[in-house]
């Protein structure tokens, strides 16, 4: 592990066995990997959330989102790998954004919905079978992610005809699909380190 690499969190917006941006996530893990970085590699199933709901929420904050706001907040650098719905992100992500984002009243360490987002680097990525890969879910992903005070790094990546992308082991075909995940990673490892060194 390298000392100056920002630890990253990178996870996917899906919980299908086979999802193309699960595989795309443990890619682009590797690729951090690589650099020195420290991993965690998230899966969204192991934290399962209940549709968001104030009336519930009231009742009492689900174990799993204040797991998250703690996971959330330790990384200065995320990679969100983000499947498309109907032309955007999808439900299982926004649903996790709005608990991770809600505020607990009283709660001494989650008292601010902004705090596990503010001052993040994040890196996009995102599969599709279809030929944008996805792209349309970054458009809408990035203000989004804005308006919770991150920082979304200019390279993003859209990997299309995700069915076609990796092979029997999960890496992907393509060497410059390849060098364009790695961009991302290497541009958010970057900024995150940039953000973060004292002055």
């Amino acid at each position: 592990m390298n000392p100056t690499q920002p630890s990253v969190l990178v996870f996917a917006g899906s919980t299908r066995a086979q999802s193309h941006n699960r595989k795309l996530a443990r890619v682009a893990a590797d690729i951090a990997r690589a650099t020195g970085a420290k991993v965690t590699l998230l899966d969204l199933a192991e934290h399962e959330l209940p549709l968001y709901n104030a009336d519930l929420e009231a009742r009492g904050t689900p174990a799993a989102s204040r797991e998250l706001k703690a996971i959330f907040h330790a990384h200065p650098a995320w990679i969100i790998c983000s499947p498309e719905y109907n032309g955007s992100y999808t439900g299982l992500l926004k649903n996790t954004i709005d608990w991770v984002s809600s505020p607990i009243k009283g709660d001494p360490d989650w008292s601010s919905g902004t705090k596990p987002f503010a001052g993040k680097v994040v890196g996009l990525l995102s599969a599709s079978p279809g030929a944008l890969g996805g792209l349309r879910s970054l458009s809408h992903l990035t203000p989004l992610l804005l308006n919770l005070q991150c920082w979304v790094t200019p390279k993003q990546f859209a990997l299309g005809k995700a069915t076609e992308a990796f092979d029997a082991q999960g890496q992907l075909v393509s060497a410059t699909a390849l060098a364009s995940v790695q961009g991302v990673v290497e541009q958010a490892l970057l900024a995150a380190r940039k953000l973060n060194t004292p002055d």
